[in-house]
């Protein structure tokens, strides 16, 4: 699906009448592959590359314009359950004709209706500049959102004695290392294209500083997954002997009731209904003798528990 804008007197608007032109490509068809291919001079590979997760983040410099990876975060819904991936897009930048192609696979892309207005830009290397800090921007958003969201399965884990949080720990985890993958490859790609600032995109010195803050604010996100990283691993073993603990009390306290019921009902089982009956036969009456019974047995069964629990305190 092909969305086009453009920039009229510094804002974006839904619009390819103004410069610099963005299109955007959203799932490209086997028509738009073509078209891409045939008219626009775009890779075929590159071209793939930039719909595929797994891609490195890299930038290249064809003819007439230059070829860019990014890793971005996709967005998260309940789906996910707790994984946090990552996608790959690809910025096609061509320079002399003031035009930039977005190629991707996804429904909630940044160029949402709702941050147009906010948009301002006034050629395709600042839209390339504003694209870099709006992923990394979200990147900032995705790692707080996982911090908060560890420390909430944290709290269940505290009292859970399954593995269902457990679990949920360790795709947090897993979605961190697709986060520090995606955040190192991306830094490699603004300091390449930082080196390469002369080459064809013609950066000017302020772009270059703008390079240098988006280089810095990257590491950062990235020296921050790796630390969330190490806390989440680090506690995961921790948190893992918590659930052990609470199955071993609560095992324990299984044991408790069963011995504390046992034993009445062994005394019970070898006096037996008659010889009981005969107890109390012209003595008191049955409805005295029985629940008068009944409650010497709670009782003995209560103390036999509590006398276990207090042995297991004691430990």
């Amino acid at each position: 699906m092909l969305q086009q804008y453009s920039f009229q007197e510094g804002r974006l608007v839904r619009d390819s009448s103004g410069s610099p032109k963005i299109s955007i490509y959203n799932n490209p068809d086997n028509t738009e592959r073509t078209y891409l291919i045939e008219q626009c001079g775009l890779d075929e590979h590159t071209l793939a590359s930039s719909t595929d997760p797994d891609e490195t983040p890299r930038i290249e410099f064809e003819k007439d314009h230059a070829a860019i990876i990014i890793k971005y975060p996709k967005n998260y819904s309940a789906e996910d359950n707790y994984f946090f991936h990552v996608k790959s897009m690809g910025v096609f930048l061509f320079p002399a004709t003031d035009a930039i192609i977005i190629v991707l696979k996804d429904e909630h892309f940044v160029f949402s209706p709702s941050r147009l207005a906010t948009f301002h830009c006034e050629s395709v290397r600042d839209v390339l500049l504003r694209l870099l800090s709006q992923i990394i921007r979200h990147f900032e958003d995705h790692l707080r959102t996982i911090k908060l969201t560890s420390d909430e399965l944290e709290l269940e884990i505290s009292g859970s004695m399954d593995n269902r949080n457990l679990q949920s720990m360790f795709t947090l985890a897993k979605g961190l290392v697709y986060y520090q993958n995606a955040l190192n490859g991306n830094q490699r790609m603004i300091e390449r294209m930082k080196s390469t600032s002369g080459r064809m995109i013609g950066f000017s010195q302020e772009n270059i500083e703008q390079l240098e803050d988006l280089m810095i604010e990257n590491q950062q996100f990235l020296d921050q997954s790796k630390i969330y990283y190490q806390v989440l691993g680090g506690l995961l073993e921790a948190r893992a002997s918590i659930i052990n603990n609470n199955l071993n009390v609560m095992m324990k306290n299984m044991n408790a009731i069963v011995i504390a019921i046992s034993i009445p009902t062994f005394f019970t089982g070898v006096g037996g209904m008659s010889e009981f009956t005969a107890l109390f036969a012209g003595k008191l009456s049955w409805y005295f003798a029985y629940p008068l019974f009944c409650g010497v047995m709670i009782a003995t069964a209560l103390v036999i528990y509590w006398l276990i629990q207090r042995a297991y305190r004691s430990q």
